[in-house]
């Protein structure tokens, strides 16, 4: 399998490129499950974290990802660095060309902006979200945490209930299952369901509708408020009512075995209640552990542009 320079969304993947990563996921995740917590693969490597919003989950992710390949992890502060004073964006990447970062983990509201920073740095750029475009890793660390319970996972539902409009997770992770041979379904309010959705996701309009359709599992999206411009729903109170996991559609989830997904950070007592938190069959620790596994076989994959011009 060749390396390729940047992963910048999921589209871009060939069939081959998304099962080599989450084949090697496997074994990066013995390693720190077991005795051997660090490995010196990426040793004399410095791993740039750019984050133009905030996310102590994924940040702190691709830092302990990093650190376990023995990189090292170097966190650009864009809430106290000469971007808050107008810089642009073109300066700055001339700014951490300039520090010889091999790698740079981005997260920016504006759609495409890690595409920019790819085309204009030797680095390997990892897109850690960008507007509601994409969230890469986040689609595939869910890819493996859903391989792990069904190995053969062609002909698996999976029903995304939310906030389907404003989410990136759920753009990416959709078409990464929907490449797989997973059906998607998604649930949700029609102000946060795209009308412009791709054909892949089937359209579900009640729970009963979701539990006739028997899913393998439900992932439950987070509520994007800070992303939302305009009321998209009378009140929170309300929207639990209709679209979170309270107690009696948890009963109903168990009763068909499925399991629970989350992209984190849970919004309790708006996504899910406390009890759904501690669900038998609930994967949302198991997603962070995985994403863990997930980055590290993605920084290990990406090979930076070590010769050429820089901009």
């Amino acid at each position: 399998m060749e390396a390729r320079k940047d992963l910048l969304d999921i589209e871009s993947l060939t069939m081959e490129e998304i099962s080599y990563v989450l084949d090697n996921a496997a074994p990066m995740k013995q390693l720190f499950t077991r005795s051997v917590k660090k490995v010196p693969v990426l040793r004399g490597k410095n791993v740039l974290s750019l984050f133009y919003e905030n996310s102590t989950r994924t940040s702190s992710s691709f830092e302990v990802a990093a650190k376990r390949l023995s990189a090292d992890v170097t966190e650009f502060s864009v809430s106290t660095s000469s971007v808050k004073k107008g810089e642009s964006l073109l300066d700055t990447i001339e700014t951490l060309q300039a520090m010889r970062c091999d790698y740079i983990v981005i997260r920016h509201s504006q759609a495409g902006v890690p595409g920019v920073v790819a085309k204009h740095t030797r680095a390997s750029v990892l897109n850690a979200g960008d507007g509601h475009h994409a969230h890469p890793t986040q689609a595939l660390l869910d890819a493996f945490t859903f391989r792990e319970k069904f190995p053969e996972v062609a002909g698996r539902r999976v029903v995304i209930v939310g906030d389907v409009e404003h989410s990136r997770v759920a753009r990416s992770t959709s078409r990464l299952f929907h490449r797989l041979g997973i059906d998607v379904a998604v649930l949700g309010p029609s102000t946060l369901i795209p009308d412009a959705r791709p054909d892949h996701m089937k359209r579900l309009r009640s729970w009963e509708e979701v539990f006739d359709w028997r899913p393998d599992a439900v992932y439950m999206l987070r509520v994007q408020l800070e992303r939302q411009e305009g009321q998209f729903f009378p009140d929170i109170p309300e929207y639990h009512g209709l679209y979170g996991m309270n107690s009696a559609r948890l009963e109903q989830v168990r009763k068909l075995g499925a399991y629970l997904m989350h992209p984190g950070p849970v919004n309790r007592g708006v996504e899910v209640t406390d009890e759904a938190m501690q669900y038998e069959r609930s994967l949302i620790s198991e997603q962070v552990e995985n994403g863990i596994a997930v980055r590290m076989a993605v920084l290990h994959w990406l090979k930076p542009n070590t010769g050429g011009s820089a901009l």
